[in-house]
């Protein structure tokens, strides 16, 4: 498998001062600070993925949608398919790094109307993202404040927590990528020595340890349905929820030097150094529950917070709950400079209703303030259904889902599709490229119509997955504004237009 040497002519990758070039020739003028480098590429999607927010949120739904056996080889499988769609991505970012990314790959591909979709799905799952994240981040909050001070984390109280997580984002991403970059820098390593510590903790403190024959094949349902393929396959969320937002490297590409390779890279490196320590943690966490029901019926809200309690004691308890609320606010942050840069790249090609608002890049930070500032209001507003129904959060996070997982497929279906037409970048995967992109859109094809499906039996209005309801919504809305802006959205098909150029300059404020 060639990852790095192109084997077409013309496929040359350029030197790192070319990417300015480059990115003109897509058709885009620089207005954004290219000052990360590959590390902090990587570290990005690193953070949006991040095992520490995804795994520990979702480990309650994990522990009633087929239990320990499903986490644990769920997480396996998942993983393995999940890397498969993301080396299939990384080939197509290669060839256009741009901050738009799947939306303007398959533009390029595939036509207008296929970028305008993609583009939709795309933004809607990158906002479901952040409000999923902070909002998990938010119950852990409550937990830790439970066990410290004895708060009681109601709806209320958690939804206020959630708006100053939300605020406190809004505000380090107003500073520049510099420190954006910095900062996911810092949690690939917050991560990394987190998982390590916590799982030796809970592998050398507690007096009993669950049986591997538990761990590894021990099959829990309390979701209402009988068919046990079903509830394993819902089950999956938990590992498909955590592996979502590796775009990110391709939307910081126009802020990454040598963005060709090093925002490929990125997004393959995020998703398999997550694969490894994610199953690291999942096994950490399952071995040392002590009840399993007890676990479940938390009065924190959140079981890992339970495993910890009842593994160590409250001060232990309370220690590694402060380094996984840290890791969750490291993730909820570079998730939302992953979507403001989607909301500045699509606004640029007015696709968005107000885009000469929301493509404006302050002048001092060349940063794009108000994408930024749409994209924690509309993740709040995501969110608030959660005040009223304890099932909202799981919506929030199949909407996450449900809205980027079938954004990955597109471009990667289209490059298949243009066979020879498509131009390989510098980074490619050689003669496997079809086998692999064949396996990655199967793949999403079939965890996007799992996920529409419901979670839990009977369905009632509680219970529902309103994924569904959001996919319509998101999709009509898209056909809605489609005959309002199809005349004014377009992407560029090379810079140098007099009137482009007129707009970029008149943007930056």
């Amino acid at each position: 498998m060639s990852l790095s040497t192109p084997t077409q002519p013309g496929a040359e990758a350029a030197p790192p001062n070319d990417e300015e070039q480059r990115l003109r020739e897509l058709g885009y003028q620089p207005v954004l600070a290219r000052r990360m480098g590959g590390f902090g590429n990587f570290a990005i999607s690193f953070s949006v993925i991040s095992i520490l927010s995804g795994c520990m949120t979702l480990y309650g739904f994990g522990m009633s949608t087929g239990g320990p056996a499903v986490m644990l080889w769920g997480w396996a499988g998942v993983g393995l398919f999940v890397l498969c769609v993301g080396m299939a991505l990384a080939e197509v970012t290669s060839s256009y790094p741009t901050s738009g990314a799947l939306y303007y790959m398959a533009d390029r591909l595939g036509g207008r109307k296929w970028g305008w979709y993609t583009g939709w799905l795309n933004l809607l799952g990158l906002l479901g993202a952040i409000a999923g994240i902070d909002y998990g981040a938010a119950l852990f909050t409550g937990a830790f404040l439970n066990l410290q001070w004895g708060f009681t984390p109601t709806p209320g109280k958690t939804m206020l927590i959630f708006l100053c997580i939300l605020l406190l984002h809004a505000v380090l991403n107003l500073f520049g990528v510099r420190l954006v970059s910095v900062l996911n820098s810092i949690s690939v390593w917050w991560h990394l020595a987190g998982v390590a510590i916590i799982v030796f903790v809970l592998a050398v403190v507690p007096s009993h340890h669950q049986s591997p024959k538990f761990v590894f094949t021990e099959f829990v349902n309390d979701t209402g349905w009988h068919n046990p393929l079903y509830v394993a396959a819902i089950g999956l969320l938990l590992a498909q929820y955590t592996f979502c937002g590796y775009d990110a490297s391709a939307h910081l590409s126009e802020e990454t030097s040598n963005a060709s390779v090093t925002a490929a890279k990125g997004i393959v490196r995020a998703i398999w150094v997550s694969w490894v320590a994610g199953f690291a943690l999942l096994a950490g966490l399952t071995f040392a529950i002590q009840d399993y029901q007890g676990t479940q019926e938390t009065a924190t809200n959140v079981p890992p917070a339970q495993i910890m309690i009842d593994a160590l004691g409250t001060t232990g308890a309370t220690a590694l709950l402060l380094i996984v609320i840290a890791a969750q606010l490291f993730c909820g942050n570079a998730e939302v400079a992953a979507a403001s840069r989607m909301v500045f790249a699509f606004s640029r090609d007015n696709a968005l209703p107000g885009s000469a608002l929301w493509r404006k890049v302050s002048s001092r930070t060349q940063t794009p303030v108000n994408a930024v500032w749409l994209s924690v209001a509309v993740a709040g507003v995501l969110a608030l259904p959660s005040l009223y129904s304890a099932t909202a959060y799981g919506a929030v996070t199949a909407i996450n889902v449900i809205g980027i997982t079938p954004a990955y497929a597109i471009p990667i279906f289209l490059k298949l599709r243009s066979k020879d037409r498509f131009e390989r970048g510098p980074w490619h995967l050689g003669r496997w490229s079809k086998p692999i992109g064949w396996i990655a859109v199967v793949w999403v094809a079939f965890v996007t119509v799992l996920f529409l499906l419901p979670q839990s039996s009977p369905v009632t209005v509680d219970s529902m997955n309103y994924a569904s309801i959001a996919l319509v919504a998101v999709l009509v809305l898209a056909t809605v504004w489609w005959f309002v802006a199809r005349r004014s959205y377009s992407t560029p098909s090379a810079y140098g237009n007099a009137r482009e150029q007129a707009q970029i300059e008149e943007d930056i404020v």
